[in-house]
């Protein structure tokens, strides 16, 4: 990351000490490390998020990316939008492209959407609805981790070279596999694909990035 960069991600100064490491703003952090391109942060309150955002970003969420006069947001968005500008990590045209673009949506829409419900029902804990409706979330979650073993196969990357599509998927099943989820070890080769994706050295520096732009609890007032 530089101080001196065209392109501004706006991201959060402080979140609890379980999500640091997993809020979205890592996303593009990681495609702009895979690409080489240089970015600077703006950093905002998760806990009173100011007015004016909101007509950035409707909903108050991070990442906000803005390059020059273009604004982008939501986090798949941002790396669609990467990709396009360095002409990385997403084939120009043909079917590669559609591949990587097929297996990004997939990320977000196939795949992430259930297990933040999921999530929720961790959170909720002890509550009756939580426990009645676990079992069945828990073996939905199996089945469609399943099927994404099953198209994955032997492949080392979703859509052929390493690209965007794997950033959204990786990020994705790295929250999957957490404390109370589906454990991603059954499925060897999504544990594998997981490792390997997050051993390259650019998951590290936006890893990295995201925990050094973070307050302490006592700057954040916690």
């Amino acid at each position: 990351m530089t101080q001196a960069s065209q392109i501004e991600i706006t991201a959060f100064d402080w979140v609890p000490p379980m999500a640091r490491g997993h809020v979205r703003d890592l996303r593009p952090r990681w495609a702009c490390e895979e690409m080489g391109l240089p970015y600077q942060t703006r950093l905002i309150s998760a806990m009173n998020r100011p007015q004016w955002y909101y007509a950035e970003q409707p909903w108050g969420q991070v990442p906000f990316l803005r390059d020059g006069e273009v604004t982008v947001f939501e986090s798949g968005a941002t790396l669609l939008h990467l990709a396009e500008k360095t002409g990385k990590l997403m084939p120009q045209s043909g079917q590669g492209r559609a591949d990587v673009q097929s297996w990004l949506l997939a990320a977000f829409n196939s795949v992430e959407p259930w297990y933040l419900q999921l999530l929720m029902i961790v959170f909720a804990g002890d509550e009756e609805w939580a426990r009645l409706r676990k079992p069945a979330m828990l073996e939905f979650m199996a089945q469609r981790l399943g099927r994404l073993a099953d198209a994955m196969g032997d492949r080392e990357w979703l859509a052929g070279e390493f690209s965007i599509a794997d950033i959204a998927m990786a990020t994705v099943l790295r929250d999957t596999s957490g404390p109370d989820m589906v454990p991603l070890d059954r499925w060897p080769n999504l544990a594998a694909y997981l490792d390997r994706a997050l051993a390259r050295p650019a998951f590290q520096r936006a890893l990295d990035a995201q925990f050094a732009d973070f307050k302490t609890d006592a700057e954040a007032g916690v």
